[in-house]
């Protein structure tokens, strides 16, 4: 697996020709390529349009098929968005014409090398001593935890950082549409959805991986997003006996991810009344962190509390514990 994975890694930077250099440079976050003639990268500067290009459509749309098929993928003219990764772990997505304009269009967000840990988010400002310890104890207690943001403000990297909280004994089963999470833990379980073949075989959801994960008998469950109606299997998988899984959800606010996940579970084709779901939300979830990304810089914002606001009319309510008072970017991470 070592030799196929080098020897993709030498063709991938072959094909990406100038492009290599942010492939190799910890700093950059991520690679943004608009068809062969325009590339922006995030970096420490925040995201600049680089100098470099690729050679034409014919060289990008090589390096989309080989990045594809060594996430065990293909490029076909049926599925004009893919997800995928790379051989150093970097998360690839990519929309194919017509749907993108400009041609083949591949967005790259790269991870370090090594995974950040709780010291990193400590001395960078992200979370304090204090609300690293709280974090702690909530992991080791089993809640359940959703952590909430926009794009590209590391709900993962967190993710992987209240992971490596949990006790090296338990088995943990993660499940993602395309593998990110870089535990490092003595009992993981990774799984991965994949495309069905041309003939339509061979295919897994990341329903179906929640549903078989279930028979694996895991002490903690994590999903790397919700983005359908797997949402309700989480949800049901934490009140009937798998306490302490962690999932990330696109959100702006604590209120908002919950508003979110309802949303998902209504996505799903089990007809469930809304009543029964904000029932099952509020007694499944027990804390949201919330983070953003200020001018290239990551912060937890807010971890809250979920409750209920009222028997009568059932609605969320979220209490913060931590939060940050003041101009984003600049107000420490208090507690409440």
């Amino acid at each position: 697996m070592q030799e196929v994975s080098s020897a993709y890694d030498a063709l991938v930077r072959h094909l990406m020709g100038p492009l290599v250099e942010y492939y190799d440079d910890p700093s950059v976050s991520e690679i943004m390529i608009n068809g062969p003639d325009e590339v922006f990268v995030d970096g420490k500067g925040g995201v600049v349009r680089s100098e470099h290009k690729l050679r034409d459509a014919a060289a990008l749309k090589a390096l989309a098929r080989v990045v594809l098929q060594f996430s065990g993928k293909r490029l076909s003219p049926y599925d004009l968005s893919l997800e995928a990764r790379m051989p150093n772990r970097s998360r690839v997505h990519i929309v194919q014409d017509p749907a993108a304009r400009a041609g083949i269009t591949m967005a790259i967000r790269q991870f370090g090398k090594q995974p950040p840990t709780l010291d990193d988010l400590e001395k960078s400002g992200s979370l304090t001593p204090e609300a690293s310890a709280y974090m702690r104890a909530q992991v080791l207690d089993h809640k359940n935890i959703i952590i909430s943001g926009g794009t590209g403000t590391g709900k993962t990297t967190l993710l992987g950082i209240f992971a490596r909280m949990m006790k090296p004994e338990e088995r943990i089963i993660t499940i993602e549409d395309v593998a990110e999470l870089d535990l490092r833990m003595p009992h993981v379980v990774p799984l991965e959805a994949q495309m069905p073949d041309a003939k339509g075989r061979g295919g897994v959801t990341i329903r179906d991986l929640f549903r078989a994960t279930l028979r694996m008998r895991p002490d903690r469950i994590l999903v790397g997003e919700c983005r359908g109606g797997e949402a309700l299997d989480m949800i049901q998988a934490m009140n009937s006996g798998h306490a302490g899984s962690l999932s990330t959800v696109h959100a702006d606010d604590p209120m908002r991810a919950l508003s979110r996940l309802e949303t998902l579970c209504l996505m799903s084709d089990v007809d469930v009344p809304l009543v029964a779901v904000r029932r099952q939300i509020i007694e499944a979830i027990d804390l949201v962190v919330q983070i953003q990304r200020f001018d290239g810089h990551r912060e937890v914002v807010e971890i809250a509390e979920v409750q209920e606001a009222g028997m009568d009319d059932l609605q969320y309510a979220v209490t913060p514990i931590f939060k940050r008072h003041g101009k984003p970017g600049q107000a420490p991470l208090e507690r409440v």
